[in-house]
């Protein structure tokens, strides 16, 4: 684990409240995809984002990055309130490597998991006039894993379940009204062409999308059993696909 140091009280120099109680730190943890990101927050200041830029070098980077951001943040792993880890769909590697090292972390400092939705985030980044959003990644053999989200007052709300559908079936059932986003987005491929796409600086996960999100759920008290928490997937990764195909 990145230290052993008891926490601390705040330092004159950390924000505080009006009330003067010290807002949640939290450590953000983005590893669904090919690059991943670590962040440090104090409320609901990002103080630090350090990109992971290959999906293999998620397990390898993850913990340097993390002890690095916390140092320059001024503060350690034990006076974390909170780590908030995207748990996918997304890289089953990756999601493996964030939520394992959400889950140890908080067993060993004491500090709340709390695990967002990757499609939410990615929602929850789109522009003011989308109302209505598929967002989508890719499921291989020409799948999809799809979900759709509807702008409900100031965020978004799933209308749907997640599900993994095949790409030309999901395409046929399109209405002109649904915008687009997601990792999985074809501007290469022309079924995509005539589409409503989000601007990509926005389709994949954020840290940013991921703290506000996170820190909603901890203002209604809620967090993960770090026990019961898994990756959110939907089939089983292309090893175990072929494995039970011997």
């Amino acid at each position: 684990m990145l230290t052993t140091e008891p926490r601390r009280a705040a330092s004159l120099s950390e924000p505080e409240t009006m009330s003067g109680v010290m807002p949640p730190r939290t450590l953000i943890l983005e590893t669904s995809g090919r690059v991943g990101q670590v962040a440090v927050a104090c409320g609901d200041v990002l103080l630090g984002v350090r990109r992971l830029e290959e999906a293999r070098r998620h397990a390898r980077d993850l913990v340097p990055a993390t002890r690095d951001l916390l140092a320059q943040a001024g503060f350690n792993d034990r006076e974390l309130d909170a780590v908030i880890v995207s748990r996918g769909p997304g890289s089953y590697t990756g999601l493996r490597v964030g939520i394992m090292s959400a889950k140890a972390l908080a067993y060993a400092t004491g500090c709340a998991v709390v695990a967002i939705d990757t499609f939410a985030a990615i929602a929850h980044q789109a522009p003011a006039d989308v109302h209505v959003l598929d967002v989508i990644a890719d499921a291989q053999q020409d799948r999809v894993y799809v979900q759709r989200f509807r702008r409900e007052g100031a965020g978004f709300q799933p209308q749907t379940a997640l599900a993994v559908r095949p790409l030309a079936e999901w395409l046929a059932a399109l209405t002109s009204d649904v915008w687009i986003s997601g990792p999985g987005v074809r501007e290469e491929d022309e079924r995509f062409r005539n589409l409503s796409l989000v601007d990509a600086t926005v389709r994949e996960p954020g840290p940013r999308s991921l703290l506000e999100l996170g820190l909603a759920r901890l203002a209604r008290g809620e967090k993960d059993d770090l026990w019961k928490l898994e990756p959110l997937y939907l089939r089983p990764s292309a090893a175990e696909e072929q494995w039970k195909g011997k």
